[in-house]
């Protein structure tokens, strides 16, 4: 068996086809969104493209959270800067999710004057980060009010601080993202909810301030920040300016460059409606936009330029000139000084009268160290309050929710609209094709006779199979059992006695690598390991979401294909054709026995109970996972369910 495992297919190149599948997918649906974007010619159109994309986005990421809950905001201290103050404030959001806050007031404010919002990268330490620090006071001295504000799992939120030891369970920023973001997916929720929830109700907490001008709020920020700003241009009709930093881009160049992301940026199902970051700036239209970037960042600048110069046009029907604006800096991915110079000027340009602008010196940029800007006492509001909610216990109760509803509903319903929609997951997207199988015969191996099989599991995808049979049931038909688990004919040889018993017993055996997996691994496309967090696999499912598709329904979808070899495959006995599983893959094997008549039986060796728990486990093993998750699956089933609906 261990000779199977290093067999290396030279019919096909198996390893390129995964990728090539999601970009071709993706591609044309770049191309749509263009054609849609191009189609727009009148001041009409633009706000209808404009509300389309704003309702989609909103769509994608489970609705938004309701705001009518009081902000209850406190400021817990002040410092005082050169020419401003700055207020340490905490409001809630949500019920228990406190929100900390830097409030930059200038000094000698006599009457309401703009405002800028500045959301926070992936600093850990996020509005006390040095650089952070540089911009807000750059901005502060100009004239401009500033609330710079923590985002989720960073600066005084880390959702998994341990107040006992005074340290993080998961680390910070982008890994505390993507492991509580995971999370959100069964529920069809996306992370980036609550982000923009976050930021919206910041300028609900700005609209309280006397000092504020609810008619002039801006927003800016960089990389995450870049990203909750343009969250904020897509469903934020308050703002009156941005300035989004290095992020605004173009799908396609950044689909090519390799790279994955962070859980709020995977907007589930916006590629499939041509979205782009084009449509993120013509939100804003005709409000001004300076878009910020650098020449050497990883999102690639030439997407950055392709982007505002071909939304340039929808100012343009609005009679503005040179809108929106393009600066670049010859730097790396960060909000650079001389970028927060333009950023200052454009937004006092734009927000501030005339009489409030300052014409001071060159301003003294020197950053507070950053337990001087603590909202609270022991640096992490997880310390200083007992009922702190993070996006963990957002997800538990979003999931109580739906198990309520659906105990309401009768079962014989809910069944019938589960399966309808699961297999709409599983076939809705795909396209028909002929199996056109290949093989290769092997010399006996351990006992067994061995033959390798490729078919087409739909256009560009091939899945492969070793097919086993015992000789002592030469010339006999003999029923057939699809094996099914992690790493497939990769991780033979630890299966070696099942394998040979179960064909010993009578049946053939085909040990199947379905989609990304065992033979059909993917080349890697990133420096990453392939199953690794931000790995090719991640990046290339995330890149699935996107088109409202996912690795796990492919997957299904080749089990079912696998039904259709079997009946192919020489000297078998149709219609008593099996499926085994074991360990996570069985979440697949259940998935498809519920949509796959022909399975005579189903045995699952240390699969998975149900995926409910885990929602629930504020620790678990994140390796490899997005593959083992469907979206939305838990607002309709979960795995009990169907073995419930099987046996009944």
């Amino acid at each position: 068996m261990q000779k199977l495992e290093k067999f290396h297919l030279g019919l096909y190149d198996v390893k390129d086809q995964f990728k090539r599948y999601v970009y071709d997918r993706s591609q044309k649906a770049f191309e749509s969104g263009d054609r849609d974007r191009d189609a727009v010619d009148t001041v009409e159109a633009l706000q209808s493209r404009q509300a389309f994309m704003r309702d989609k986005w909103i769509e994608s990421v489970g609705g938004l959270p309701d705001s009518d809950h009081p902000l209850n905001s406190q400021v817990t201290g002040s410092v005082q800067g050169d020419g401003y103050r700055i207020d340490k404030v905490i409001f809630e959001s949500r019920p228990s999710t406190y929100v900390t806050c830097s409030l930059y007031l200038p000094d000698g404010i006599t009457k309401p004057r703009a405002a800028v919002m500045f959301l926070c990268g992936h600093a850990d330490n996020a509005k006390q980060y040095d650089r952070y620090q540089g911009v807000c006071q750059r901005l502060v001295a100009e004239g401009l009010i500033v609330l710079a504000v923590d985002p989720i799992g960073q600066g005084e939120r880390l959702s998994y601080y341990d107040p006992a030891s005074g340290k993080p369970e998961i680390p910070a920023g982008t890994g505390e993202h993507d492991y509580a973001g995971s999370q959100c997916l069964p529920l069809g929720d996306g992370l980036a909810r609550y982000f923009v929830h976050d930021a919206m109700r910041a300028i609900d907490y700005l609209c309280t301030l006397p000092q504020v001008d609810q008619a002039r709020i801006g927003v800016t920020g960089n990389s995450g920040g870049g990203t909750q700003t343009s969250m904020l241009m897509l469903c934020e009709p308050r703002i009156a300016a941005a300035a989004p930093g290095t992020f605004i881009m173009n799908r396609e160049t950044y689909m090519y460059a390799g790279q994955a992301q962070d859980a709020e940026q995977v907007w589930r199902g916006m590629t499939r409606w041509g979205f782009d970051h084009e449509d993120i700036v013509l939100a804003m239209a005709p409000r001004p936009v300076l878009v910020l970037g650098v020449t050497a960042d990883f999102f690639p600048i030439e997407g950055t330029r392709r982007t505002v110069e071909r939304t340039r046009r929808f100012w343009e029907m609005h009679g503005i000139a040179d809108m929106p604006v393009l600066e670049e800096d010859r730097s790396t991915h960060q909000y650079s000084p001389p970028l927060a110079d333009k950023a200052a000027a454009f937004f006092a340009r734009h927000l501030l009268t005339a009489e409030e602008r300052r014409e001071a010196a060159e301003p003294v940029l020197q950053p507070f160290p950053q337990e001087e800007l603590n909202c609270t006492r022991s640096g992490q509001v997880r310390g200083d309050y007992p009922d702190a909610r993070a996006v963990f216990e957002e997800n538990v109760e979003r999931l109580r929710q739906l198990e309520e509803r659906l105990a309401d509903q009768p079962d014989e319903r809910r069944r019938k609209e589960a399966l309808a929609w699961l297999r709409e997951r599983v076939e809705g997207s795909r396209i028909a094709t002929e199996l056109n199988p290949r093989h290769l015969t092997f010399p006996e191996t351990d006992g067994l006779f061995v033959e390798s099989y490729i078919w087409w599991s739909q256009p560009g995808i091939f899945n492969h199979g070793f097919y086993f049979r015992s000789p002592a049931f030469v010339g006999k038909k003999l029923p057939v059992t699809i094996a099914l688990w992690e790493q497939g004919t990769r991780s033979l040889a630890d299966k070696a006695d099942w394998i040979r018993a179960t064909c010993e017993g009578g049946r053939a055996v085909l040990v199947l690598d379905v989609t990304a997996d065992g033979l059909c691994t993917p080349h890697p496309i990133n420096a990453i390991p392939l199953w690794n967090w931000y790995g090719t696999l991640h990046k290339l499912t995330a890149d699935l979401f996107w088109l409202d598709d996912s690795l796990a329904a492919i997957r299904v979808h080749d089990i079912k294909r696998a039904f259709d070899m079997a009946a192919q495959l020489p000297d078998t006995l149709p219609g008593s054709t099996e499926l085994y599983s074991r360990g996570r893959y069985g979440f697949y094997a259940e998935l498809a026995a519920a949509v796959e008549d022909r399975v005579s039986a189903l045995r699952i060796e240390d699969g998975p109970d149900n995926v409910a728990d885990w929602v629930r486990s504020r620790h678990y093993e994140p390796h490899d996972l997005l593959g083992i998750l469907l979206p939305g699956m838990l607002q309709r089933f979960d795995l009990p369910d169907l073995r419930r609906w099987r046996q009944s």
